[in-house]
This record gives structure tokens, C-alpha cells and sequence, in this order.
């Protein structure tokens, strides 16, 4: 199978750890403060980051990549607090989408600087899974304050998990783990120094089943996406990594029984087309 489409099913499959991951957080919100959630998620991950490290007998990451591996948690946990919080409000199927396009066009911009504009019809898949994510952004679920709210929590969580798109792919070709180990260890530091300036107590190790299984999904997201940038490029990865609302949205609309507009069922038939262009 050519690498580009390797690193293009990766990538879809990270879309669905982290739009099942994104959900069990935004349920976890609504139980806990979300530094909390972000604590036991970020803990939980690194139990089994450690714990591939040492199966897969992967060595410690270069001064690069820990450097690297850094700057992409500290970006994370501004994304995930921020994007669990906002999930928590009851609009996943404005939220999510909102996200994801703005975390999105960081690494596509990155990866036109620097390995030049793709093929003419992955442009166009681009631009129609930007058009999609749009539309699935658009809910008739929340009230007007809710909804300005959870946008500009979306925007900032948007940021954020852009950062770490750019940030963690740029760890040296041929380490997985140990990187993303790094990136939650920064997290996890970074949660518990918000909990204490914030004097929120710690959560109790089984206080919060679903932000347990936030941090898991979280992590596996992270180790495919991280995959996926080194079978192909860093845009094409992302914007298809970058795709995990629909899982979100389907999630919020099965289970929680949010609406799903007719608007929001364009953006994901316009999804599914951008992911066929963007593997042609």
C-alpha cells in the first residue's frame, strides 16, 4: 500500500479515537472541574504510554523531541481544558466542529510553508472538509449566551490542539511513545499546577470513569496522528486527523440525543467527499 495511504488511514483512525475521546471528556465535565478531568486523563494516559515504552522496548527521545514533545503538551492541555469545559455546557455539536477547524488550519498553513501546496485535488479536499466542519458546527441546540461562550472556549481549544498538531509531529522519525509520554507528562504537571493555584482538590484515581477513558482514547488519537505524519504530509494528517467532530457529534446525537440539524448532515456528507479527495 503507497505510504500517503497509510498515513492517511492512520490519520482516520485517530479522527476516531479522538471524537470518542472528546466526548467521554465533555462527559467527564459535566462530574468533575475540568482541570480535574484533565489530571486523570492526562495521568491514565501516561499509564499507557509507559506501558507501550516498555513493551516496544522504545529508548528515550533525543533532546529534540523531548523539546518538541514538550512544547505539544503544554499546547494539549490548553486544548483539552478548554475543549472539556466547553463540552461540558451541552453543545458537543458546535463545539467540537469549531475545534477542529481552527486547530486544523495551523498545520495545513505549516505545511505549505514548508513542504510546498499539495496536489490540486487534495486542495480542494481541504477546502471542502473546512466547508464540512462548518456546517456541523452549526447546532440549534444551545441558547445564544451558551453557544458565545462554548465558541470562544472552541476557538481556544482550537489553538491549542494546533499547537500540538505542529508541535509533536516535528519528534525525530522512528519515535511514537516516548514523545507523546513527554507531551502528557507536561500536561498532567500543567493540570496539577492549575489545580493548586485554583485550590481544587485532587480527584480520587476512580473519582471519574469517563475521564479515565478520555485520557485513554486521547492517547491513542495521539499515537496514530503521530503515525500518520510520518507516512505522509503534515497537512494532509492533520486535516484528515482533524476530521474526529463527526465522531463526536454522532456520540452527542445517539446518546445524549442532541439535535442534528440538516445543515450539520451536508457538513458530513461533504467530510466524507474531502476524505476521498484528500487520499486521492
Amino acid at each position: 500500500m503507497p505510504a500517503n495511504l497509510v498515513g492517511a488511514f492512520l490519520a482516520l483512525v485517530s479522527a476516531a479515537f479522538w471524537g470518542s475521546g472528546d466526548f467521554s471528556g465533555g462527559m467527564a465535565a459535566r462530574k468533575s472541574h475540568q482541570y480535574q478531568v484533565l489530571l486523570l486523563a492526562a495521568l491514565f494516559g501516561m499509564a499507557v504510554l509507559i506501558a507501550c515504552v516498555l513493551l516496544w522496548r522504545e529508548g528515550l527521545p533525543s533532546l529534540s523531541s523531548f523539546v518538541w514533545g514538550a512544547l505539544a503538551g503544554s499546547a494539549g492541555a490548553l486544548g483539552m481544558a478548554a475543549l472539556y469545559h466547553a463540552l461540558s455546557m451541552g453543545n458537543a455539536a458546535s463545539v467540537a466542529p469549531t475545534s477542529a477547524i481552527v486547530c486544523a488550519a495551523l498545520p495545513v498553513l505549516v505545511g505549505i510553508a514548508t513542504a510546498g501546496l499539495p496536489k490540486p485535488a487534495q486542495l480542494v479536499g481541504f477546502a471542502l472538509a473546512f466547508i464540512g466542519i462548518w456546517f456541523l458546527s452549526k447546532s440549534q441546540s444551545a441558547s445564544e449566551k451558551t453557544f458565545k461562550e462554548g465558541m470562544l472556549l472552541a476557538f481556544l481549544s482550537g489553538i491549542g490542539f494546533g499547537g500540538f498538531f505542529v508541535f509533536i509531529a516535528q519528534v525525530d522519525k522512528g519515535q511514537v511513545f516516548a514523545p507523546i509520554l513527554v507531551a502528557r507528562t507536561v500536561t498532567f504537571c500543567i493540570a496539577l499546577l492549575m489545580l493548586r493555584l485554583h485550590r481544587i482538590p485532587l480527584p480520587g484515581l476512580t473519582s471519574n470513569p469517563f475521564a479515565i477513558l478520555a485520557g485513554v482514547l486521547d492517547t491513542g488519537g495521539n499515537v496514530f496522528y503521530l503515525l500518520a505524519t510520518q507516512y505522509t504530509r503534515l497537512d494532509v494528517a492533520a486535516v484528515l486527523s482533524s476530521l474526529y467532530p463527526a465522531g463526536t457529534v454522532f456520540l452527542a446525537t445517539t446518546i445524549l440525543k442532541e439535535k442534528v440539524s440538516l445543515a450539520q448532515w451536508v457538513g458530513v456528507c461533504l467530510c466524507l467527499l474531502a476524505v476521498v479527495l484528500i487520499t486521492l
